[in-house]
């Protein structure tokens, strides 16, 4: 199958900005970018190798800015099923998480619940130009399979078509049963093309040593990437009162100050901390929608990029940030810099929002649309009202047009959204889905 993307404004590769041009696709990887000046030489059925029999499908990007995907590197899914609750608003986090959890249980987490929650947030990051998204999962009640839930998550991710990246988290537990868990699931999808499997406790607020030694046990021997949380209040608290330091120095101490490791949130960290952070080669990622309303702190980006460490970018779940809509984040990434460190330019954050999530997945054919990547990518309209007067429509995604939604999104070479409309699943249905079983437990 041939894709060819074509009458587009600018497309902007993550390395390079084309004036006009396009992109031709081949089985679901990018074979060719090409700008204005290559399409006056030529046309697209020679460039997309239209006679080699191959079906060939047009996509219409007239008006449009192409950028890669977008890779939300931090999520809490099944957290949009419980979106603006009572009690967890504006709220320390030692209280806000005592509230979650006590509507986790009301709610009786099942496979159920979790794929209509996981339906629903997926469908929403697809409309808002999310077309990778690693979920962070660290719910699993008493008694319940966990096999069960994690591949309803899967499920879910795979029928919308979305690339997903489940990270088999933790908030306690048995070491052994948890570890036995990541076996599990990585001999059941070893061979899912569009699936990644992660680890990650929630932090050391949650788990001790030996949960971090047995997930990193597991993940050495199937080469996988860790994740965990630090920094955020209640890391900070609890790891003070249980280890007398701060959290980077139990991660440090326990080897999870790692190139193979992203932690994500990393708020209001120390000059020490920066230097642990650069010397370690690990990854952050930055969630700034989830963080700063509600008050606990923020990420540093600057003087982390200045150190030369990846930062991606996450929305985190719908219990703290309301939204999956990971552009907007961007644009408040990019707003508050200045306040937390220095001010980050657009380009910067887009390629937070793009490339520096996906290397935080360890993923180089993510995030950028150089030849030999994956064909994930979003085209944005900007010849409306709201991008008039825009003299850099790449910087114009974030500075205007709040709430902006691509018209067309793209993921493994599969139109996914055309003309702003979902075409794997129907939104409202998936909404009301997940309404019904929020009831079921009311």
């Amino acid at each position: 199958m041939v894709l060819v993307v074509e009458g587009a404004e600018l497309v902007w590769t993550g390395q390079q900005e084309l004036l006009g041009g396009g992109l031709v696709c081949e089985e679901g990887i990018v074979s060719q970018v090409v700008g204005a000046q290559t399409l006056a030489n030529g046309d697209w059925s020679t460039l997309a190798n239209g006679d080699s029999g191959q079906d060939l499908e047009k996509l219409d990007a007239s008006g449009c800015v192409v950028v890669p995907g977008l890779v939300n590197a931090h999520h809490h899914l099944l957290q949009s099923a419980f979106r603006t609750a009572p009690h967890t608003r504006h709220v320390p986090m030692r209280e806000w998480l005592a509230a979650m959890g006590e509507l986790y249980s009301q709610a009786q987490v099942d496979p159920s619940l979790v794929a209509a929650a996981a339906a629903v947030a997926i469908a929403e990051g697809l409309l808002c130009g999310v077309t990778t998204v690693a979920d962070h999962h660290l719910t699993w009640p008493a008694g319940a399979d966990a096999t069960e839930i994690a591949d309803a998550a899967i499920a879910t991710a795979s029928d919308l078509g979305c690339r997903f990246v489940f990270v088999r988290g933790c908030s306690g537990g048995d070491p052994d049963e948890v570890a036995q868990s990541v076996e599990d699931l990585v001999s059941r999808h070893a061979t899912h093309p569009m699936l990644q499997i992660a680890v990650g406790p929630a932090g050391v607020h949650s788990d001790g040593k030996e949960m971090f030694d047995a997930l990193a046990e597991v993940a050495a021997r199937h080469n996988l990437r860790r994740r965990t949380q630090a920094n955020e209040q209640i890391d900070v608290e609890i790891a003070q009162e249980r280890y007398g330091r701060r959290p980077l120095e139990v991660l440090e101490e326990w080897g999870w100050l790692a190139e193979d490791v992203t932690i994500a949130h990393l708020c209001e960290i120390t000059p020490d901390e920066i230097n642990r952070l650069a010397r370690s080669g690990i990854s952050a990622t930055h969630a700034p929608g989830c963080d700063l309303p509600m008050g606990w702190g923020l990420t540093e980006v600057g003087l982390l990029l200045d150190e030369d460490i990846q930062v991606g970018l996450g929305t985190s779940g719908g219990g703290s940030n309301d939204a999956g809509h990971l552009l907007a984040d961007a644009r408040l990434a990019m707003q508050v810099s200045g306040l937390a460190s220095r001010p980050l330019t657009s380009r910067e954050v887009l390629t937070m929002t793009t490339a520096g999530s996906a290397a935080g997945l360890g993923r180089s054919e993510l995030g950028h649309l150089e030849s030999g990547a994956v064909a994930d990518f979003c085209c944005y309209d900007i010849s409306d009202v709201y991008d008039a007067g825009v003299a850099d429509p790449l910087a114009g995604l974030l500075w205007a047009n709040p709430g902006r939604k691509p018209r067309h999104v793209v993921v493994n070479g599969k139109v996914v959204v055309r003309d702003y409309e979902l075409l794997t699943a129907d939104p409202y249905r998936l909404a009301q889905e997940l309404k019904t079983e929020i009831q079921k437990s009311n």
